[in-house]
């Protein structure tokens, strides 16, 4: 028995025979050329992970076997982003690299200066963002996939937030804080967040807020993203 070099991507992980969907089926068969007998290494962004055998290569609905999984994560991780909705297809290259992070969730944000395209379908961007999260769920083979959010206005997003806040901005602290519970990284579009969703994170109530120093230069929001959620890992 052989296994390709690629990870699999299941929903559901357990003992006993499952089918995997049409696009992992397709790249196991397909792409992998693997065959009846052969293994499949499998993942369901929930923290398991398991050694399959197929039982029937198809190509549109290859079934398997689990005999025994692996439970590597049980609690999801404690950090999340919150991101400006941005042009052209900035959000997405946002996603495909921090998905590769350990994150929970990646929020989309309607603010005062959003840019978002116009006539911009952002279901249909949506939808490429949660295709690039589970891409990046089996290239990095972290245990729990991150979920994509949104798009949601910023003042009701933080109305029914519950967690600390940590915000980029140049009069921040150089040091990042010690992740205590749900934490989200808050990242405005170019130009930054307004004066008055300023004035909400910093009087935010219901958790923590700390306000954190990139460093001397301007970012692109992109950039900032990434150099941020770096500092975390």
């Amino acid at each position: 028995m052989r296994t390709p070099d690629s990870r699999f991507y299941c929903p559901q992980i357990g003992v006993g025979t499952f089918t995997l969907d049409e696009n992992e089926s397709s790249h196991a068969v397909r792409v992998c050329r693997a065959t009846a007998g052969d293994t499949l290494e499998l993942c369901d962004g929930l923290g398991h992970f398991a050694d399959a055998t197929i039982v029937k290569a198809d190509p549109k609905a290859c079934e398997v076997r689990i005999d025994k999984f692996d439970t590597v994560s049980t609690e999801r991780p404690k950090l999340n982003l919150a991101i400006a909705c941005l042009k052209d297809d900035a959000l997405e290259e946002v996603v495909f690299h921090a998905a590769q992070t350990e994150i929970d969730t990646i929020y989309f944000l309607r603010t005062d200066f959003s840019q978002e395209p116009k006539n911009s379908d952002l279901h249909k961007l949506v939808r490429r963002a949660e295709l690039k999260s589970l891409v990046s769920l089996k290239q990095s083979k972290k245990p729990w996939l991150t979920r994509i959010e949104g798009p949601i206005e910023f003042d009701r997003w933080l109305d029914t937030y519950e967690g600390d806040l940590v915000l980029c901005d140049i009069n921040g602290e150089k040091s990042v804080p010690v992740l205590e519970q749900g934490t989200t990284l808050l990242v405005g579009p170019e130009g930054g967040f307004s004066d008055k969703e300023i004035s909400r994170i910093k009087s935010y109530q219901r958790g923590k807020t700390t306000l954190i120093n990139l460093g001397n230069t301007r970012l692109r929001a992109r950039t900032a993203a990434i150099i941020a959620l770096g500092k975390f890992v």
